[in-house]
């Protein structure tokens, strides 16, 4: 073999050994690209779920605050009714499985035995008391689903100094 064809022949095999090195480093940036565009996709995926759900949840909530409406209104019936009628019984009944419904989303309602709490009470009225904060009446139920309030329960709750009773619009 004369140093030509040698030089030749290492020239070649440098070329294959070059371009297989090229083609190894484009196959190992196309796998890190592919790897990326599957992770975003995976973000994208989870992203696009959470705020379905997020949808979902907001969607149950609007309509359950609106349906507290309906059962306000057949509380009002229902304490001005003949307890004993059949019609009576009837709305009862139907309230009563609206609440069940409505329990079975989530929805609860606020305490109001005990203490004022800013946080799921709304003062509309003071009256003097022996202690501050104690709720004394409940002019409108307050709901909640989860930790989230859907309507703060109004009362009027005791304050220590002396004066008269206040309450808001009067």
């Amino acid at each position: 073999m004369t140093e030509r064809s040698a030089e030749g022949q290492r020239n070649a095999e440098n070329a294959e050994a070059d371009a297989l090195t090229e083609a190894e480093k484009k196959a190992a940036a196309n796998l890190e690209m592919a790897i990326r565009i599957q992770a975003d996709f995976d973000n994208y995926r989870k992203r696009a779920q959470k705020e379905n759900e997020e949808f979902k949840k907001f969607a149950i909530e609007s309509f359950i605050a609106e349906m507290l409406d309906l059962v306000d209104d057949l509380e009002r019936a229902l304490s001005h009714a003949d307890k004993d009628d059949d019609l009576t019984m009837g709305v009862s009944a139907i309230r009563n499985n609206l609440i069940k419904m409505l329990r079975s989303k989530g929805l609860e309602e606020i305490d109001t035995n005990g203490k004022f709490d800013p946080n799921v009470h709304e003062a509309l009225c003071t009256q003097p008391g022996e202690t501050d904060g104690d709720i004394v009446e409940v002019f409108q139920k307050g709901y909640r689903i989860g930790d989230r309030v859907l309507r703060y329960a109004k009362v009027k709750v005791t304050k220590t100094e002396e004066g008269e009773q206040k309450c808001q619009g009067s």
